[in-house]
């Protein structure tokens, strides 16, 4: 799969990134990471790996880093995919049938579709994403399912040219209102996300959780 680009913004995952290397080797992806050239633990941990695509990030931010991840892709397709050992490398190939299958432009994963799940999920997180899937289908018309799990495989092109601005965590949110106004075809897909392989979560439920609600509201009243 040479027309897809993996974008993996890791930070501080030296233990983690390597083994997710390992295991996409046998995949013909090409890969772009996104480091912070303060972050030495990670840097120095991939050394070997010199198939990969280093991309070091002068900002901060998780938005920023898939901003510029997305920015410097050029192969057809995308996938945003985590650096910490979550997300399974097979079901890229069942995201891309999907979107060729049903002519779409953006699939994202679900852990609560049927037959998908998570190893990392809380009552927290489980409630968070209940509430703001729940406020993108009615106030943004959106037919997904998991508005803040970040697993997305879509066509560079027109994600490029949706002028996405949020440098935080606020574009998980932004990224499918956008498409959905700009009238991209997007829909989901069953995913199962696996417990991380090591290091701790990087989102703050209750202080990011407010930054996309607050987010949300604006985006409602402000227009295409």
């Amino acid at each position: 799969m040479n027309d897809i680009t993996l974008i993996i913004p890791a930070k501080n995952e030296p233990e983690s990134l390597p083994k997710v290397l390992d295991e996409l080797k046998k995949y013909n992806f090409k890969i772009n990471i996104i480091l912070h050239s303060t972050d030495k633990l990670t840097i120095n941990s991939i050394k070997k790996y010199n198939e990969v695509n280093i991309i070091y990030q002068k900002n901060f931010g998780y938005g920023d880093a898939l901003k510029l991840g997305i920015d410097n892709c050029f192969t057809k397709y995308f996938c945003i995919f985590n650096a910490d050992g979550s997300f399974i490398p097979d079901e890229i190939n069942k995201m891309k049938e999907l979107l060729e299958k049903n002519k779409l432009d953006i699939v994202f994963g679900s852990r609560y579709h049927k037959k998908a799940g998570s190893e990392d999920d809380t009552i927290i997180t489980l409630l968070g994403n209940y509430f703001f899937s729940l406020i993108g289908k009615i106030f943004f018309k959106l037919n997904i399912s998991d508005i803040l799990y970040t697993f997305v495989l879509g066509k560079t092109y027109q994600t490029q040219n949706l002028d996405l601005q949020q440098t935080d965590f606020t574009f998980c949110v932004e990224l499918p209102i956008k498409a959905k106004r700009n009238e991209l075809k997007i829909s989901s897909i069953s995913s199962f996300e696996r417990k991380r392989i090591a290091g701790k979560k990087k989102v703050n439920a209750f202080i990011d959780g407010l930054k996309i609600l607050i987010y949300l509201v604006k985006a409602f009243f402000k227009k295409k």
